[in-house]
């Protein structure tokens, strides 16, 4: 049997593998807490509670993922990972070496594989299983297993981020974003923004959000003026608007509160240069973890 100790000392690892599996923070939780009743009530005294709590973590959310296909096509608009803080998913040691595997552009290339391919390209590929753990946790064969890992690296390769900027860098490039949203000039809010610069936002048909992507500097630029100044013709109040900035998903990003209350989530990937997307989060449902995990806003 698995104690208490051992399994709190695992936590994050699991919920750092949930959370890859599913984009969605509170499913990920409610997995790790399915696994520990598991662990609770089985008599087994595995050789490894790493690696049995991380079987049944990964084999719950198969299940989860297998159920969710239905659901996740019929979902209004485009769908967008829940945001995390950075780190709620990656322990500092490890934020350098696994930035890719957390960011919204890698986990909605997730959404492309099947279950069983996003599975074992996790388990080998960002934690450094072998294939014969891989086939265990699958239970199939390690040739299996490898080919359900090179057809996943195909599908993931092209769109895979490349981070050529730092994220202090990010930062101060989104801090400027904002200094420049705030002043009000569409040509220098362009100067920021990347010539095929992707907007993408996730209302989930619970809040007013763009049904389709936005593309191009001039457009997103457009846009994003635009959204900064309706906030007073929604709330005139000087206390009611306040934008913090924050570590989100390994990138930089913005949220924007009302009332002290979360209403958007603005994740911002960048080049070297330039912002190349933006994707935001305004699905209520979608930022109730993150709200609940975060301490109370501070002035930005």
């Amino acid at each position: 049997m698995i104690d208490t100790a051992q399994f709190q000392s695992l936590r994050s690892q699991l919920f750092s593998v949930a959370y890859r599996m599913l984009g969605s923070a509170a499913e990920a939780e409610d997995v790790v807490q399915d696994a520990w009743l598991r662990a609770a009530s089985s008599p087994e005294q595995p050789t490894s509670a790493r690696a049995w709590l991380t079987t049944v973590v990964t084999r719950l959310c198969l299940d989860r993922l297998k159920a969710a296909r239905t659901t996740r096509e019929q979902y209004v608009g485009p769908w967008l990972p829940e945001p995390v803080p950075t780190g709620a998913i990656e322990s500092a040691e490890d934020v350098i070496s696994r930035r890719e595997s957390v960011t919204m552009a890698f986990l909605t290339l997730l959404e492309t594989l099947s279950p069983a391919e996003r599975a074992a390209f996790l388990l080998r590929e960002v934690f450094d299983a072998d294939y014969a753990d891989v086939a265990r946790v699958l239970e199939t064969t390690p040739a299996n297993a490898r080919q359900l890992v090179h057809r996943a690296k195909t599908r993931v390769a092209e769109g895979r981020p490349r981070f050529e900027a730092s994220p202090e860098q990010q930062r101060e490039m989104v801090t400027r974003f904002f200094d420049a949203v705030r002043g009000g000039s569409l040509a220098r809010l362009e100067q920021f923004l990347a010539a095929d610069v992707t907007f993408t936002s996730d209302g989930g048909g619970k809040a007013p959000a763009a049904m389709r992507p936005v593309i191009g500097a001039a457009s997103v630029a457009k846009l994003i003026s635009g959204l900064w100044q309706r906030l007073p013709e929604i709330d005139p109040s000087p206390e009611a608007w306040r934008l913090v900035y924050a570590d989100i998903n390994g990138e930089a990003a913005a949220l924007v509160y009302r009332y002290e209350k979360l209403e958007s989530v603005f994740v911002f990937s960048t080049d070297a240069d330039r912002i190349t997307t933006i994707r935001v989060v305004r699905n209520p449902d979608k930022l109730a973890w993150l709200a609940a995990h975060r301490e109370p806003p501070a002035e930005s």
